[in-house]
């Protein structure tokens, strides 16, 4: 038996990269596990077939985060599934285009905002009164060193992670009456579809395809994978963080590496 056996975790954006690494964990772990997806399908189902091919428990659900209507109505077909939701994971994003503000029209920055913060608010609204009725409940935000570092040409992007993380640290007052612990992990560069993406718009480089291809430079000798996220998250949900909320964890192997 798993450290989270008997619980049940609802990841959003789980059909790959970061969330396909923590649905798999946590159902390692042995948490049901409610895989959201929005657009790719497949992949959601490849996760699954990998959580039930290890002997987990699974279910897969589709909804944007930023429906809200559909959001709602996703939270009471898990609870209807696996009867309540005690963890929750809001690790559904987009990437912004790279651009700098004077480029940058509002439809862009509604958008991302719509995804990461706006979506998480009322996604948490949807779950709070399942998870107050458990003896522990968890909260757990995907955000970014964005907020840390405000890089130029990523303002929407900057904006939605750094909502999300004023959302969480609110919530960790709000909630710790109830028993729930809300905090917040914030990888770097991490090697999905979606850092690609993020290396391609920040750097200019269109060419880029294969982030391993920054090992050399990045720390421990190799870019960060989404099980050294996922770890992060299982650690937030595990018994040994009992006494943990409201905390913000950089995982980004300390930094960027720098010539002294």
């Amino acid at each position: 038996m798993g450290v989270l056996s008997g619980r049940v975790a609802l990841v959003t954006g789980a059909g790959r990269g970061i969330g396909r690494g923590i649905s798999e964990l946590l159902a390692a772990e042995g948490a049901s596990v409610a895989i959201n997806y929005h657009s790719g399908k497949e992949g959601a189902e490849e996760t699954l077939r990998t959580i039930i091919d290890r002997g987990g428990t699974a279910k897969i659900y589709g909804a944007s985060v930023a429906d809200y209507e559909a959001s709602s109505a996703m939270v009471k077909e898990v609870i209807r599934d696996f009867g309540h939701i005690d963890i929750l994971v809001n690790n559904a994003g987009i990437a912004s285009r790279g651009k700098a503000v004077a480029d940058t029209d509002a439809v862009e920055v509604e958008k991302l905002l719509a995804v990461h913060a706006v979506g998480a608010h009322q996604l948490c609204a949807a779950v709070l009164p399942s998870m107050r009725t458990q003896e522990r409940g968890d909260i757990v935000f995907i955000s970014s060193v964005a907020t840390a570092n405000n890089s130029a040409k990523g303002a929407p992007y900057n904006m939605g992670k750094a909502a999300m993380e004023a959302l969480a640290f609110t919530l960790a007052k709000e909630e710790r009456k109830n028993g729930i612990r809300v905090n917040i992990a914030a990888p770097g560069l991490v090697e999905t579809d979606m850092g690609v993406r993020l290396s391609r718009s920040l750097t200019g480089n269109k060419e880029l395809t294969d982030l391993r291809s920054l090992d050399d430079n990045a720390p421990f000798g190799r870019v960060c994978q989404p099980n050294d996220v996922a770890n992060v998250v299982l650690w937030f949900c595990s018994p040994g963080s009992a006494y943990v909320t409201g905390q913000r964890v950089q995982c980004d192997g300390g930094g960027a590496i720098t010539s002294y």
